[in-house]
């Protein structure tokens, strides 16, 4: 399993093959209905390995490219989306401390100054349902699934305050956002501080702790900059 969470030599795999479906699509003029090549035609066309051609699937589900089922195989849903993934899609080097701190600080001022909506709207099974979500995300078989349900833990607490537009905001921010959540995660964390911060937050919400919440909420979301791989400056002599 620690294979499996080995994010940086798994998740370069993973996006290239992202990227060389994104181009296969593009190239053979595929268009919503089509079907994608099988698992075992893409591992023999990319000439690589079955997992990483199913996490790349997965991400692509994600992003709500194709829709995959078994026995029928991976089918484009949207083509639309994989021209918005060209927007929101960031490879590791590309995601500046300037854009980390943009998205981050976004979903800080919606997540914490959502407090008292969630407080009033929040129901017992919501917090069963989110602590589900919270666990399903510890037994995750890797860093794309894992970060699936993270995102889904989030969407979850945005879902209670009844605004569906900022749902619509997060859902074409969900690529890189989902990328944020990828680098600098191992099996360690997700299973330890994401997993905890995510309880803690859970437990401001059944007490009602605002101070609390905003204090959680706001640390969880910062707390990815001390492990995230940004790009190294540049050493060019500025003019």
């Amino acid at each position: 399993m620690d294979d499996v969470f080995d994010e940086a030599a798994a998740g370069s795999a993973v996006d290239q093959v992202v990227a060389q479906i994104r181009e296969l699509i593009d190239s053979d003029g595929l268009s919503v209905g089509d079907k994608l090549p099988t698992e075992r035609e893409l591992c023999e066309r990319f000439a690589t390995s079955r997992n990483t051609v199913r996490e790349a699937m997965r991400m692509l589900k994600a992003y709500g490219i194709v829709d995959v089922r078994p026995k029928v195989g991976a089918t484009l849903v949207d083509n639309r989306m994989n021209r918005a993934l060209d927007i929101f899609s960031f490879n590791v080097a590309e995601i500046s401390r300037e854009t980390f701190d943009d998205i981050q600080g976004f979903r800080e001022l919606i997540e914490t100054g959502s407090a008292l909506h969630i407080f009033e709207a929040v129901t017992p099974q919501d917090l069963i349902t989110l602590r589900e979500t919270n666990q399903q995300m510890v037994q995750a078989r890797s860093i794309v699934e894992a970060s699936q349900y993270d995102f889904k833990f989030h969407t979850g607490l945005i879902a209670l305050t009844g605004n569906k537009s900022i749902l619509d905001i997060y859902g074409i921010m969900k690529p890189v956002i989902l990328r944020i959540m990828q680098r600098g995660k191992t099996r360690r964390i997700i299973e330890g501080e994401t997993f905890q911060e995510h309880e803690g937050i859970l437990r401001a919400i059944e007490t009602a702790d605002d101070l609390a919440y905003q204090y959680l909420m706001r640390t969880h979301l910062r707390a990815g900059l001390a492990t995230f791989p940004f790009p190294p400056k540049s050493t060019e002599s500025e003019a």
